[in-house]
């Protein structure tokens, strides 16, 4: 579900004063504009902040949209790497402006609940409720949010940054086995005996049954996957030893 964007901020400090342009800023540009269909909110944001970067406008209401883009998913990594793209189109010394509003922003080490705030605001999907079922099968903190349990049941896997399931196998006499769907943060996927597969939103591994695996997030990012067993006779899963720190670490991406 799509969140609502709402505003008041115009009555507040101009409903007075300007009340036509507290109703033209609260409920058309925000109330309406920032809720047209489209494109989703952390591009939106994103595209405002380049918006004002190109104008200049480097007062409060550019660190109101960097610390919106923030909360609404949008990464250091990810605002470091548009304002430096924009800059050669921009001009420099704008950049520079952005840059030091955004370091402040950006400038401690997201907790983590805000770290997980902002995963929650980059994928349509639940995070749910710790997994404490499963958690012995897991280093580090994972949760589940169920989808539908209708015809094939479809549950939402969520993984803190480090977060991995030990290696396991799904067993079936025929048919069985398991797909997974990132759709949030960046993950990893690996069978045994061969190399670790990066995953990114809209990625689909394919998991036949008597496979040995594991998936989990990298050290650096959190990670949801959609999970679905697929059909089978005589379906189990078997869970193994955990993935060890050595391998974990070997399997990380080089560089997102």
């Amino acid at each position: 579900m799509n969140q609502k964007i709402t505003q008041d901020a115009g009555r507040k400090q101009l409903g007075d004063f300007a009340p036509d342009f507290a109703h033209f800023n609260d409920d058309v540009l925000f109330g309406e504009n920032w809720n047209i269909p489209g494109i989703n909110l952390k591009t939106r944001c994103l595209l405002t902040v380049v918006t004002l970067m190109v104008q200049g406008i480097t007062d409060s209401s550019l660190t109101y949209h960097l610390e919106n883009a923030k909360n609404h998913g949008v990464s250091k990594e990810e605002i470091v790497a548009a304002v430096t793209h924009v800059a050669f189109y921009a001009g420099w010394p704008k950049a520079w402006a952005v840059f030091r509003l955004a370091k402040e922003v950006w400038s401690e080490q997201a907790t983590s609940e805000e770290a997980k705030v902002q995963h929650q605001a980059s994928m349509i999907f639940p995070i749910g409720e710790p997994n404490d079922a499963y958690a012995q099968y897991f280093t580090g903190q994972s949760y589940l949010a169920s989808v539908t349990d209708q015809q094939i049941p479809v549950h939402n896997v969520t993984f803190e940054p480090g977060c991995r399931n030990n290696w396991h196998i799904h067993h079936a006499k025929s048919g069985g086995g398991q797909m997974l769907i990132c759709v949030g943060g960046i993950g990893i996927y690996q069978e045994e005996g061969k190399e670790a597969v990066v995953m990114h939103p809209g990625d689909c591994v394919n998991i036949p049954a008597g496979v040995k695996h594991w998936h989990g997030a990298t050290k650096d990012h959190w990670f949801s996957h959609l999970a679905m067993a697929v059909p089978g006779e005589d379906t189990s899963n078997e869970w193994l030893e955990k993935v060890s720190e050595e391998d974990y670490l070997a399997a990380q991406p080089l560089s997102e």
